[in-house]
């Protein structure tokens, strides 16, 4: 039977989740400056959707959503229809980039002129092929470009922007902003979202995200660099998020904990 409430974990092992979660997530300076257009790729994490349309509102810069049906799109619909606001948003059935360009015009009032919509991609290749192919069209002159991504997936995503535009001369200056970098804590109530975890992946699912994101990332046979399926460029893993992530693989809390909700 599947618990409600996630164990908490041991002092050191929390703090494995926390350095690969931060790493992961890859947060820079830059949202605050100019820039010429916002991605913002199809995720569930509302926090990150806000963080893309805040920025687009205010510098009143064109907005990309790219997203179509995928795997994860149920999970978007769910944190959809559980939102305070955005639970007025159609969904079922519809693609992502649909739904979010809803919640931009709607909520943030981004003009219809300012969204920009690319309902076929199904993975983080397609978002940052199609993305790229649709930004030369309209905005060919844009140089600085703000990507958001749901945090796991923030870093392969900017990878996967830098494969795309790997043989351009003029390449794109992307600037990584998923809005947020999670972090876990201990509570009476189990392991928990410090700050309340609001409009989060549940936590189990974001663990099960951590650990699959790593495997990824590398660049060998079996990962998404240019030594394995050559989706993203060489990402370095720097030793201490290796050291983390072992860590993570090695805590029989956490992996039976997930293996009991099918998660591993």
């Amino acid at each position: 039977m599947t618990m409600v409430l996630f164990p908490c974990l041991p002092e050191a092992t929390l703090a494995a989740v926390n350095t690969v979660g931060e790493w992961l997530a890859q947060e820079e300076r830059g949202a605050e400056q100019p820039i010429d257009a916002v991605i913002l790729a199809g995720n569930a994490v509302i926090p990150t959707i806000d963080a893309a349309c805040r920025v687009a509102s205010e510098q009143r810069v064109p907005l990309l959503i790219s997203g179509g049906i995928g795997h994860s799109t149920t999970f978007l619909y769910a944190a959809t229809t559980r939102h305070p606001r955005y639970n007025t948003v159609s969904t079922t059935g519809r693609a992502e980039a649909a739904i979010l360009a809803d919640i931009a015009r709607t909520f943030w009032k981004i003009p219809d002129e300012q969204v920009l919509i690319e309902d076929q991609s199904t993975n983080c290749g397609e978002n940052a092929r199609f993305s790229r192919a649709m930004l030369k069209q309209h905005f060919p002159t844009a140089a600085r470009v703000l990507v958001a991504q749901d945090p796991t997936m923030q870093r392969r995503t900017m990878a996967t922007f830098a494969r795309v535009c790997r043989d351009e001369p003029d390449a794109v200056h992307w600037i990584s902003h998923p809005g947020l970098s999670p972090r876990m804590e201990n509570s009476e109530d189990g392991l928990v979202f410090h700050g309340g975890g609001e409009g989060l992946w549940p936590v189990e699912r974001y663990l099960s995200l951590l650990l699959g994101e790593l495997p990824r990332l590398r660049d060998d046979l079996n990962g998404y660099g240019p030594a394995g399926r050559d989706f993203i460029v060489h990402v370095d893993i720097p030793a201490e998020v290796d050291t983390a992530w072992q860590i993570l693989r090695q805590d029989t809390i956490l992996t039976e904990a997930l293996v009991s909700r099918s998660l591993l």
